[in-house]
């Protein structure tokens, strides 16, 4: 299982650790509207997923403004970012920092993408940083999670990540 901490202090990831080259695990998560969304949803894409602690948050605030931003240099790539916030929260942060390239995700109700993947904090129900790619025949390559979750995740890393994979 990935180590990582939050503020310095060792925290406990519930779920399991996604490897590149498994097969992405599917899950449902809410969008913006509370409509599901799943894995199998984006069948056939490539998909950058940027996940975050909370929008509310510095680091993720630019972490997604940073995807959002080269998400209209990324040809056939969905980007999706990942957090238990609120799906009203989620809608109204993207309406005030102008993100309208990539779709904002909750997981609050059922941690079904946080425990697929393995980066839900134990300590306090937030996911930890992270970043995959899964290609278009739902295969993992890439895989980041960022051991310090208030750093930054390796952008140019899974950028490239994603304009490899197919």
């Amino acid at each position: 299982m990935a180590s990582i901490t939050f503020g310095g202090n060792p925290v406990t990831l519930v779920g399991s650790e996604v490897k590149v080259g498994e097969k992405a695990p599917n899950f449902t998560v809410l969008a913006n509207d509370l409509s599901p969304v799943t894995l199998e949803d984006s069948k056939g894409s490539v998909r950058l997923i940027s996940v975050v602690p909370s929008l509310d948050t510095g680091v993720c605030d630019a972490q997604t403004r940073r995807f959002n931003e080269e998400a209209s240099k990324l040809d056939n790539v969905n980007i999706l970012t990942i957090s238990v916030d609120l799906p009203f929260a989620q809608k109204r942060w993207c309406g005030a920092a102008g993100v309208d390239k990539v779709q904002t995700l909750s997981d609050h109700r059922d941690l079904s993408f946080g425990e697929a993947f393995g980066v839900v904090i134990q300590e306090n129900r937030l996911l930890a940083r992270a970043v995959f790619v899964v290609d278009s025949n739902d295969t993992v390559t890439y895989a980041e999670y960022v051991s310090e979750a208030t750093n930054h995740p390796n952008y140019e890393a899974a950028i490239e990540a994603a304009k490899q994979a197919k």
